[in-house]
């Protein structure tokens, strides 16, 4: 009986005229978007300015995608690119995959700091707010290595097996069916930063100790999708590079969170997290308070203009009175009619036709 198991795509670029368009990149990009739009709704939440986030990333994903070439370049460089018969400047195509992860949150948060220098922000309450994010950026992420038929595990004939069909650059032919690490470890980063989500709220986490859970959640989860995987890698004592780094950052951010728990519990003062947001709160509290005062001169003004109009109104009632002002009384019969008549007289001649 065939079992159906999870195909791989025919290709995973398509092309808009010469332009191409590289399902790797749009994972990337996507993951991105993700991770701030995440990241400013916990910033927000916790007492930050809306944008805050997103004006940081600027510094953070290009030191990111720059740290995490490097690390690939670095490890797996001599055989990938330097090697006899490899073209060195392959190691420029970062859409062809190859992004290490280690470096790109060591570069990303040196990217961070520099942005978060320049806003005032404490990095580690930025860190904590955009941890759960970086986790479902890097899930989304690793749907590139899908497309690009890369980073799988060992052969397997369980149902969920991932099919292989690819040439490589050598003309090796791969085909077969293998473990699908790039989405046990896609699964793995959601459940990460659901994780993180909840002991954030559960246990009010701060002073970058959100982002040390993530980080340690994540290298339990890496250690062993890394024991299952059959591409090439430095090995040192029976475990490959990446389970040795796994092992060392674990430590390290469980050591943060215990003893950054122990000296500061609890989270950051809302007020000291963002200048942005409260210069915010304070013009829009001002622009309310000046609004207040304009209605209420409004308000003065229009009760003055219609006291004033009640006041004319009643002495236009009175006789003998205009504008405030006597007004002389007219001569009646005919020493009036006379006087009129001279009166036009005089103005006639005045002023001739």
């Amino acid at each position: 009986m065939d079992i159906a198991y999870i195909p791989s795509p025919s290709r995973g670029v398509l092309y808009l005229g010469p332009i191409p368009l590289r399902a790797y990149a749009f994972c990337i990009i996507l993951g991105v978007v993700v991770a701030v739009w995440l990241g400013s709704k916990r910033w927000v939440a916790r007492g930050g300015a809306k944008h805050t986030v997103g004006d940081i990333a600027v510094w953070a994903v290009p030191f990111g995608l720059v740290g995490g070439r490097l690390y690939h370049v670095i490890t797996d460089g001599g055989r990938l690119y330097f090697a006899e018969g490899k073209n060195p400047w392959d190691a420029l195509k970062i859409w062809e995959g190859g992004l290490g992860i280690w470096g790109a949150v060591a570069l990303g948060a040196v990217g961070a700091w520099i942005g978060a220098r320049r806003r005032g922000v404490p990095l580690p309450a930025y860190a904590d707010a955009i941890a759960p994010g970086i986790a479902l950026a890097q899930a989304l992420g690793r749907w590139g290595n899908y497309f690009n038929q890369e980073l799988y595990g060992r052969s397997t004939t369980l149902p969920w097996g991932l099919e292989i069909d690819k040439t490589l650059a050598d003309g090796e032919v791969v085909k077969g069916v293998y473990h699908p690490t790039f989405l046990y470890e896609s699964l793995w980063c959601v459940g990460v930063a659901l994780l993180v989500i909840w002991a954030d709220r559960r246990f009010t986490l701060g002073h970058g100790r959100a982002f040390a859970l993530y980080v340690a959640a994540y290298t339990v989860g890496r250690f062993w999708i890394e024991w299952l995987r059959i591409d090439d890698a430095h090995v040192y004592f029976g475990l490959r590079l990446n389970d040795w780094v796994s092992i060392a950052v674990f430590l390290g951010a469980v050591a943060y969170f215990v003893i950054v728990g122990r000296t500061r519990p609890g989270r950051e003062d809302p007020a000291s997290i963002d200048p942005a947001a409260h210069q915010a709160a304070e013009e829009a509290g001002s622009g309310e308070q000046g609004g207040k005062a304009a209605d209420q001169k409004a308000a003065d003004g229009k009760a003055a203009d219609e006291k004033a109009g009640k006041s004319a109104d009643g002495d236009a009632g009175k006789p003998g009175k205009a504008d405030g002002k006597p007004v002389p009384s007219k001569p009646a019969g005919p020493v009036a009619d006379g006087a009129a008549a001279a009166g036009t007289v005089g103005e006639d001649a005045k002023n001739p036709i």
